[in-house]
């Protein structure tokens, strides 16, 4: 790839610092957050911290202009996905423009949209706020939205009431109001380990995993061809999807454990419950029986890994009213990967998720968003500056 630098132009400058911080889910962000905090300062910023555990990660909560009343909030994760084993043609954490693109680590998901933010904060500050403007920056998004229910916690803890929530996830800036929930779990299947040559006496943990998980392929199939649908969805139906499997030392070993993670993603009027309860059923009834007809410990144990709700904003909620007139469009969508907009929603703060870059991009090697959707997204924030600062636009 023939490459070059991006030209300097602030969003896209702003790109580049954070693209910098390899953040990914991992690893700490705090030198990331140490940067954002270090910028915010002569905004006249409030600027609320909350940590993980170790204090290696940390959520950014601050409020921009008049305190005590409602604000809006813009708010996106910090972390990132790896990069080990895909195949980059640039340095993931090096913003690199060539053809309209900057590619890099995080630049559709979601560094982006941050960037834009933080890079209007000095005319939005011209300007002067008659309204607040609040920034969410969050942890571990990519790994269950961790970070964020920490944030929301504290948000309530102090009495925060704002009035509404745009999460920049990548919609191509198309406001969405409406996102599938998800349950994912982790299955551990324990048998009972020999000489391969000896298979008749033993318990081959892989071999009953690999049966379980062909039964929820056959549950992904019967939802794809069978519904129900809801057309509106980008993936018009629930998900089954097994994505990690462990198992397994020797080729000459009878594998005594083996375990996979697998998720629902489920549209709202289906119940991920029911769907967990079918598989418990068939490993239950059909599978754990024959185990244990050959060894009385072997079995299956299924356990929560995470889990996002679903997204349902009303269309006629001041927020989507909001993002459509910022827009310029009545448009309104809906998407089948889960965000943070859920939990924001669920603590009572009306939520729309509306962003810069496309998903098609995002988790996958050269990674990039176009320079035309950073023009739309710094479009959509100069025109919230008409809503919330004092002043016009000179």
């Amino acid at each position: 790839m023939t490459a070059r630098k991006p030209a300097a132009r602030p969003a896209v400058e702003m790109l580049r610092r954070l693209v910098a911080f390899p953040t990914v889910s991992h690893d700490s962000n705090l030198e990331l957050i140490g940067f954002v905090r270090g910028y915010l300062e002569p905004f006249d910023a409030e600027v609320r911290l909350t940590f993980d555990d170790g204090k290696r990660k940390a959520n950014l909560f601050a409020t921009l202009g008049p305190r005590g009343m409602p604000g809006i909030v813009l708010s996106g994760h910090t972390d990132v996905v790896p990069v080990e084993g895909q195949p980059w043609e640039t340095d993931p954490f090096e913003l690199t423009e060539k053809d309209g693109r900057l590619y890099g680590r995080g630049t559709s998901d979601m560094k982006s949209f941050i960037s834009c933010v933080l890079a209007a904060l000095p005319q939005f500050a011209k300007r002067g706020f008659s309204t607040p403007l609040h920034l969410a920056f969050s942890y571990d998004e990519e790994v269950g939205c961790i970070g964020v229910r920490r944030l929301i916690a504290d948000l309530a803890r102090a009495g925060i009431r704002p009035r509404g929530c745009i999460v920049g996830e990548p919609t191509e800036m198309r406001p969405v109001i409406a996102h599938k929930g998800k349950k994912s779990y982790r299955c551990t299947v324990r048998g009972l380990a020999g000489h391969s040559a000896y298979a008749p006496h033993g318990v081959n943990a892989v071999e009953y995993a690999a049966e379980a998980v062909a039964f929820l392929k056959g549950m992904a199939r019967r939802h794809r061809d069978r519904g129900p649908y809801d057309r509106g969805f980008d993936v018009a139906h629930t998900t089954v999807h097994t994505g990690v499997m462990r198992g397994g030392t020797a080729l000459n070993v009878i594998p005594h454990e083996c375990s996979f993670d697998f998720e629902f993603r489920h549209l709202p009027g289906d119940d991920p419950d029911a769907l967990l309860r079918e598989f418990q059923d068939y490993v239950g009834k059909k599978l754990e029986p024959e185990m244990r007809a050959v060894h009385a410990g072997a079995g299956f144990t299924i356990e929560p890994l995470s889990e996002i709700p679903m997204l349902v904003t009303a269309p006629e909620s001041e927020i989507v009213g909001l993002a459509q007139e910022l827009l310029g469009s009545g448009e309104i969508g809906k998407v089948a990967f889960g965000t943070e907009a859920s939990l924001f929603q669920r603590a009572g703060i009306p939520t729309v998720v509306c962003g810069p870059g496309s998903i098609e991009q995002a988790h996958k090697p050269n990674e990039y968003v176009t320079l035309e959707q950073l023009a739309k997204c710094e479009a959509f924030l100069a025109r919230l500056m008409d809503r919330v600062c004092e002043k016009s636009e000179t």
